[in-house]
């Protein structure tokens, strides 16, 4: 059982890995391909009379590792300067207007069109809402630096919105009032809690010592998101913010002890934490779409009204979206309108909604054909793209120096999947 486990394990790794180099060589998504590969699987398992039933539990807890792991990847990424604050209002503009436009759109369709009360209609209506920072992040590898980053700024806070707002509206319990208490109250808290364990954490990187120096600072990182989960907050914004300071450390540079932790090594040591970050993600991200697909009934995927809300859900999202990039007067509209996946965040929160079982009867099929229709548009209104950079045809960008850290220009990494 064990050699079994382990053969598993690693042969599904490696599957993974050379369906994201396929994917990569031509253009194809990367998380379309996992998922159906996971739903021939579970066809072939299927009439083999074999059943794997320790999917079901394990499905969640890796899908909430590798939203942890992406925002944190994504944060990483990013370089926060005063000339970059524009972009920054822009990107949390657009993720914030088309979140209620689309939460508005989805809770109507489903209030007047599956029969939902009005909170559990909304409540059925947030987990797609969300742009899904899996699935976006790495398909604006191949955009210029501008709109790529305004990518990773708006999907890393549709994030964080959805989720706080998600569980906002669900301990209210239909209550507007107490949903806003929550919502004002847990944003706030969640950002204090943010800010305290972003300097706690910079302090760690900057001191640790030896060969095992950030396996702990992960671990503490995903224990202040299970704690942040039980009290109802956002810890999205611990991650992201950890994140940011971690490649942005002149932003705590204003105190004089802080600045004393930067030294000429802090480069390359932030250079291996983001490897490792790196790694991680591959690998977490790989096996949950894998799973998901395999513990995915492809029956759900087939009814007549799962296709309907599938398309009529589409449809909104780009529409809204075209609106709000013209509304904003973004560059690159043309482009980025059909960057706006739903995907892993999106099917937690959903799972999440469902088990409280206030949207029985709701096709988890439309879930999947939502994800998988809009990350299959993404990739493909790219494909023709010339300038798609890839990790194996692009440098390895390196860190700024610890003096260069304000002036750096921001760095995507080529090529995540």
């Amino acid at each position: 059982m064990t050699n079994t486990a382990i053969l598993a394990a690693s042969g599904l790794l490696l599957f993974a890995y050379a369906l994201e180099r396929f994917g990569r060589r031509f253009r194809l998504p990367a998380v379309v391909l996992l998922i159906v590969a996971g739903l021939v699987v579970r066809q072939v398992l299927d009439a083999l009379g074999l059943h794997y039933r320790w999917v079901d539990p394990i499905v969640p807890i890796i899908g909430t590792l590798g939203l942890i792991l992406i925002v944190l990847e994504g944060a990483l990424d990013l370089t926060v300067t005063r000339e970059r604050l524009p972009l920054i209002a822009a990107s949390a503009a657009s993720s914030a207007l088309g979140f209620v436009a689309t939460l508005a759109g989805f809770a109507l369709m489903f209030r007047y069109l599956l029969g939902l009360p009005t909170a559990a209609a909304i409540l059925a209506a947030i987990p797609f809402a969300v742009i899904s920072s899996a699935v976006a992040i790495p398909s604006a590898a191949g955009l210029p630096a501008q709109p790529r980053e305004f990518v990773v700024y708006e999907s890393s806070l549709s994030d964080i919105l959805g989720v706080l707002v998600f569980y906002s509206w669900l301990a209210a319990e239909g209550s507007i009032d107490v949903f806003a208490l929550d919502l004002v109250g847990g944003g706030a808290v969640s950002l204090a809690v943010a800010v305290v364990a972003a300097v706690v954490l910079y302090y760690f990187v900057t001191q640790i010592v030896g060969h095992v120096r950030f396996l702990p600072l992960l671990a503490g990182l995903v224990f202040l998101y299970a704690i942040g989960k039980e009290l109802h907050l956002s810890p999205l914004i611990v991650v992201l913010v950890c994140g940011l300071l971690i490649n942005n450390p002149h932003l705590l540079h204003w105190h004089a002890g802080l600045r004393a932790l930067h030294d000429e090594d802090y480069g390359n040591t932030l250079s291996e934490f983001k490897g490792l970050v790196a790694e991680l993600t591959f690998a977490t991200k790989s096996f949950f779409f894998l799973l998901l697909g395999y513990w995915t009934d492809v029956q759900t995927m087939l009814s007549v009204r799962a296709w309907l809300i599938a398309a009529a859900g589409i449809a909104l999202v780009l529409a809204s979206r075209w609106l709000i990039l013209r509304a904003l007067r973004q560059p690159a509209a043309e482009a980025l309108v059909w960057i706006a996946p739903r995907g892993l965040i999106t099917v937690l929160l959903f799972l999440a909604a469902r088990d409280t079982g206030r949207i029985e009867g709701f096709p988890f099929g439309a879930v999947m054909l939502i994800v998988l229709g809009t990350a299959t548009l993404t990739a493909l209104a790219h494909r023709g793209a010339t300038h798609v950079a890839t990790a194996a045809d692009a440098p390895a960008p390196s860190a700024p120096a610890p003096g260069d850290a304000a002036a750096a220009a921001p760095t995507g990494t080529p090529g995540k999947t």
